[in-house]
């Protein structure tokens, strides 16, 4: 076969099964007993290897309901395709599966193949993603996330000062879920105070609250300088996204849970949200770009939901980034894992995504 053949000849799916990192700062997370995540890997005839990645966070595990989605849905449509016909075959898995679910398992097994796609053709180009794309700049701003709830205030505020001491401009702490409003009030302000006032704080809900108590919350977090309020409702709630963003002078994000550009629809019509915050396990990376191009047509912003390896890319080409999110869930499992430093993000220069998992991730993690 010639080496510029870009067929793609196999899909192959591996499904890993890992301990979370013996890391204290990983304390009060509800991620789930353990680290589960499907690899795909897309060979072409002429022998270039792309690699995607799902890591679906929390319980239930859908681990083998992702390989077996990958296995008789995304495999079949995939095989024989060339590589580089991204948008063809993003959109005939996405047709293909409507009548059997126009998000959920399905998208994200698709997502899984779009990245290990990308990562192909920026090897056979020789480029990495966001100079195949466009590039803007090469450092993002990127802020500390995962002051769980569950470590209380104190851990989360000891959190907090761990990611300032590594030169983080921002951190993210959580609300809802577990503490009642007065403590959830009482964190943000300790949080406020032990910080002082020029470090940026973003407060999570996790769809954890009603329109109204968002509201009602909102306005006294108000006082603390906010940065942002995440997630205050469910996902399917855009009327009470819009009545909280209304209602609120700080800024209400979102965006994380919704799959596609389609389920963003109604905040483009309504465009209340200054910063989305898609994820590319919901839409692979063609997906993030449009919602992104999109989101600039509006004066909105993207702040992409975790995942900072792979979203390093789409936020060094594009105009409107604004923050990755760090929370150093993965960075075990890399060859090269994100280089953070002062509270940015420098984007790779290795072909494709840039990434690999080391070789004894792939051998004694199997499911």
């Amino acid at each position: 076969m010639a080496a510029n053949d870009m067929t793609i000849r196999d899909l192959r799916t591996t499904l890993l099964r890992l301990p979370w990192p013996d890391d204290p700062w990983l304390a009060g997370h509800a991620l789930g007993p353990t680290r589960d995540l499907a690899v795909v890997e897309v060979e072409t005839a002429g022998g270039i290897v792309g690699m995607g990645y799902l890591h679906p966070l929390g319980a239930p595990p859908v681990l083998r309901t992702l390989g077996a989605c990958l296995e008789e849905v995304v495999k079949p449509l995939a095989l024989g395709r060339d590589a580089t016909e991204i948008e063809g075959i993003w959109r005939d898995l996405w047709r293909s599966t409507l009548p059997k679910g126009r998000g959920g398992i399905v998208m994200m097994a698709a997502s899984a193949l779009d990245i290990a796609l990308w990562d192909a053709v920026g090897k056979k180009a020789g480029l990495p993603l966001h100079r195949l794309w466009g590039h803007v700049r090469s450092q993002i701003p990127i802020y500390g996330s995962g002051c769980f709830r569950g470590a209380g205030g104190d851990g989360m505020i000891a959190k907090a000062k761990h990611y300032v001491g590594q030169g983080f401009k921002a951190i993210k702490m959580q609300v809802a879920h577990v503490h009642d409003l007065k403590t959830d009030l009482a964190n943000v302000r300790r949080m406020r105070e032990a910080l002082g006032p020029d470090v940026e704080i973003m407060i999570d809900v996790n769809m954890g609250w009603t329109a109204d108590v968002a509201i009602q919350m909102g306005r006294k977090f108000e006082a603390y300088d906010i940065y942002w309020l995440e997630e205050p409702v469910v996902a399917d709630d855009f009327a009470g996204y819009l009545r909280v963003a209304e209602a609120l002078d700080m800024r209400v994000v979102g965006g994380e849970t919704h799959f596609s550009r389609h389920d963003l629809k109604p905040f483009f019509e309504n465009p209340r949200l200054p910063i989305l915050q898609p994820d590319p396990m919901r839409g692979g990376l063609t997906e993030l770009r449009k919602i992104a191009a999109v989101a600039d047509t509006w004066g909105m912003t993207i702040a992409p939901h975790l995942f900072p390896e792979l979203n390093v890319h789409l936020l060094a080409s594009i105009p409107n980034a604004s923050w990755a999110e760090h929370m150093g869930l993965l960075d075990d499992l890399w060859v090269h894992p994100p280089e953070i430093r002062d509270g940015m993000i420098t984007a790779p220069e290795r072909p494709g995504h840039g990434l690999a998992f080391k070789a004894e991730v792939l051998r004694d993690f199997r499911l």
